[in-house]
């Protein structure tokens, strides 16, 4: 016989939102990939050459951040300690991506000091969930 320990109702809504948060991200993603031409329309040419300048693996590592930390959003929905680890993978390559776009891209100078707000934001939220993932585990709310 198994014996499972149920999450409280608060997991829920937290695994509710981690998922829309992770879902906002990958609908930002897919933006950029796919709409570009209309972005670039929408800014001026300072912004437009650091927008025009990310390079191939900064892209993919926004990829990477927002696809991995939504599956892991759906791994906390599923009740799965899988979802640390993808948690873990998230953040490292959203952390890569930000270094890029605020130390090496001139993004600061061409958008301002309020650039540093969305990193800010992700860096907590992606800490927050793999803290909430493993505190998931060790309550065994996650198998």
């Amino acid at each position: 016989m198994t014996t499972t320990v149920k999450p409280p109702t608060w997991f829920w809504v937290v695994s509710v939102i981690a998922l829309l948060w992770n879902l906002m991200g990958v609908g930002n993603y897919l933006n950029q990939a796919f709409n570009q031409v209309a972005i670039l329309e929408s800014l001026d040419q300072a912004q437009r050459e650091v927008f025009e300048g990310v390079p191939a693996w900064a892209t993919a590592a926004f990829a990477l951040a927002v696809f991995t930390g939504a599956i892991g959003s759906i791994g906390l929905l599923l009740r799965k300690k899988w979802a640390r680890p993808l948690f873990i993978i998230s953040l490292l390559t959203a952390v890569a991506q930000f270094i890029h776009w605020l130390f090496m891209s001139g993004a600061v100078e061409a958008f301002g000091p309020s650039t540093y707000t969305m990193p800010i934001i992700v860096v907590i939220i992606g800490l927050y969930l793999i803290l909430f993932s493993k505190q998931g585990i060790q309550k065994g709310w996650l198998k």
